[in-house]
């Protein structure tokens, strides 16, 4: 796929994540990404495309900050393995 192209599950992915306005102050859009684990096309449609992108690349670790890090850990682990 070329960057003029998008791929058509990046429309869904978006649908999926919340947005919560002027969380946790005014001005701020905080985009709550449990609704994207709750759907699970959605959610293997993101980790499907992770996947696709970095498969090459011989990533050892993977770091976040926060704990949905790990169940997007688990499930790239799961599916490299």
């Amino acid at each position: 796929m070329t960057n003029s192209q998008v791929d058509p599950r990046l429309a869904n992915i978006r649908e999926s994540i919340r947005s919560i306005p002027d969380f946790p102050k005014a001005g701020i859009l905080f985009r709550d990404v449990t609704t994207l684990l709750l759907d699970h096309k959605a959610f293997k449609d993101t980790i499907d495309m992770f996947v696709e992108r970095y498969k090459d690349m011989k990533i050892d670790v993977v770091v976040g900050i926060e704990e949905y890090i790990r169940i997007v850990d688990m499930n790239l682990l799961l599916t490299t393995s």
